[in-house]
């Protein structure tokens, strides 16, 4: 561990802040603010994007012939979930928690802001931080790029607290690492009847259940099986009597897939469907698809240069390529479109059946915080390796 004493207990603290502290997507007025000042103490200039994302630059050049520009990436905000972990430091905003790892990622990269600008002599070239809010809602990427602050990079890194994997151990692998993230809602508008004369009834009901059963010969049927993808439907809402057949219906779901062909094919198909069952029946049909976020591809490149920091600061055995990649999203993917980068999952487990091992939006969500102190010095030491 490279950090003195004072600075572990320093981030802990800070951790502990954020987690006591929780502010849901584009609510997070009250953290913005405190990263905000910290930043600032460090001396440097800072900028909000949109209401509650905080954009700074360090900039140190001593040869512009080979200056570089690395964005590091943390998320900040929390989850409308109630929390049950009994910590000391738990949740003082009743309803809503730090459940995914986001305070430690804040907390990380804000203490490797302080140690990089308190050394800013010994860079060559720009250092964006990049506090996003509403990752939890993919929207605050987003407005990163709009905004235009992030454009021109070489590299960007990013973290994520993942009780999945052990502490001491990183996913450092290239290319396929979390889905696209879309969400459609499907309104079936038809004509209501009593039930005990369903042909005078456009059967709205009906006429969803079929369209729930068949979207789900897309991925058995239409998809490419050697491809990956997902169509979750999770909410189905019709009907408000027992003998009323219903003239509405409305159905909500997810896709997720790891190519924008694929993820491009299933949103396409959702609409087709439902449409084509819909005037099947007599029916009319919305279908509204909002596209939430891009796959999230590591460069194969920067994954390289990112281990090798990692195998300087914790030895070899801190890689772990098997970790399998997954469907959850991350908005990060969205700087990853002109920008090579990588997205680490970081170990903060002590195993199955702690306290610590709870997934990624449980009630009882904790970390080890051997992670954050982690996430912390890899920030620090690979922003040092690209602008050497």
């Amino acid at each position: 561990m490279t950090l003195t004493k004072h600075e572990q207990d320093e981030l802990i603290q800070l951790r502990r802040f954020f987690h006591q502290n929780p502010e849901c997507s584009m609510q997070e007025t009250r953290t913005a603010s405190f990263i905000e000042n910290k930043l600032q103490k460090c001396g440097l200039s800072v900028k909000r994007i949109g209401k509650t994302g905080i954009y700074a630059e360090l900039s140190h050049i001593t040869d512009i012939n080979t200056a570089k520009t690395i964005g590091l990436r943390a998320d900040f905000d929390a989850l409308p979930i109630l929390e049950a972990t009994n910590l000391d430091y738990a949740s003082v905003n009743k309803g809503v928690m730090h459940a995914c790892g986001h305070d430690a990622h804040a907390a990380a990269l804000l203490s490797a802001a302080k140690r990089l600008s308190k050394n800013r002599e010994t860079l060559n070239g720009t250092v964006k931080f990049i506090f996003q809010h509403a990752e939890e809602i993919c929207q605050g990427a987003k407005e990163f790029v709009q905004s235009g602050v992030v454009s021109n990079m070489d590299r960007i890194l990013a973290v994520h607290m993942c009780s999945s994997l052990p502490v001491g151990k990183m996913s450092l692998r290239s290319g396929e690492c979390s889905a696209s993230c879309d969400k459609f809602t499907i309104r079936v508008h038809g004509k209501s009847a009593h039930a005990a004369t369903p042909h005078h009834a456009v059967d709205a009901l009906y006429i969803g259940t079929q369209i729930v059963v068949n979207l789900q010969s897309i991925l058995s049927r239409q998809i490419n099986p050697i491809e990956t993808g997902v169509v979750s439907v999770c909410s189905i809402h019709s009907g408000t009597a027992y003998n009323i057949i219903p003239d509405t219906c409305v159905i909500e779901g997810t896709t997720r897939a790891f190519s924008q062909a694929v993820r491009e094919q299933l949103n396409s198909n959702i609409k087709k469907i439902s449409e084509g069952i819909a005037m099947a029946y007599n029916a009319e049909t919305e279908v509204e698809i909002i596209e939430y976020t891009l796959p999230l591809i590591n460069d194969a490149e920067a994954a390289k240069e990112v281990e090798e920091t990692a195998i300087e600061l914790f030895g070899p055995s801190i890689s772990e390529h098997n970790y399998s990649k997954v469907m959850l999203g991350d908005d990060f993917a969205e700087f990853l479109t002109d920008t090579k980068g990588m997205y680490v999952w970081v170990g903060s487990s002590d195993g199955e059946g702690t306290n610590t091992s709870y997934p990624l939006h449980h009630p009882q969500f904790n970390i080890n915080e051997k992670a954050v102190l982690m996430a912390s010095e890899l920030y620090e030491a690979y922003a040092r390796n690209i602008l050497k």
